[in-house]
């Protein structure tokens, strides 16, 4: 059974998404709210921290970044990266659908203090999104809800194409650019007031 992790700040068409996936057959791994959501909506979904046997920690701060996550989306299409991974209790993760905490809109607010920019800096969504994106070969990275449908679509046409996945693994890197370079330059602004 493929294996999905959904872990999204705006969860704007997760819902749908994550629906679509399951009646193709598709496990649900989930962090925080999302699984939450998830489960209000009627979906069985696994906990990221039963999946890992490890609890959120630092006030959410760390859920994802985690061996079980990332080597089931680093591991390549091998037997012996499936054998490691299967004999560690885990296995493939196929799919990530992932967005960020909004630093760009929280920097936009007149009133935002320092510590709260701090704060709405993404690390584990971003190394979903590059961990993904670099073994786009064998994992779907969906980092825009725009591209839920045409994922979804694909999947019901038996597969995303191997030029798809490339196609948003390189939007993902384009994203984590776009977010570093967004915080490299507002936090060099700030330090020279």
């Amino acid at each position: 059974m493929p294996k999905a992790i959904l872990s999204v700040y705006n969860k704007t068409g997760i819902v749908e998404f994550a629906q679509g996936l399951a009646a193709l057959g598709w496990e649900l791994l989930a962090s925080g709210g999302t699984a939450k959501l998830l489960r209000q909506n009627g979906l069985l979904v696994t906990d990221v921290a039963a999946y890992t046997h490890s609890p959120e920690i630092l006030g959410g701060r760390v859920k994802t970044l985690h061996p079980a996550i990332h080597g089931g989306l680093l591991a390549r299409p091998t037997e012996s990266d499936h054998a490691e991974l299967l004999a560690l209790g885990w296995d493939f993760i196929n799919l990530v659908a992932v967005n960020l905490y909004p630093f760009e809109a929280t920097l936009a607010r007149l009133d935002v203090s320092y510590d709260e920019l701090i704060e709405n800096i993404d690390i584990g969504g971003v190394t979903l999104i590059r961990a993904a994106a670099k073994n786009h070969a064998r994992v779907t990275l969906v980092c825009d809800p725009a591209d839920y449908d045409s994922v979804l679509t694909a999947l019901r046409s038996g597969t995303v194409t191997v030029s798809k996945r490339k196609e948003l693994a390189l939007k993902g890197f384009r994203q984590t650019a776009h977010y570093d370079t967004l915080i490299a330059v507002s936090l060099a602004e700030r330090s020279t007031k």
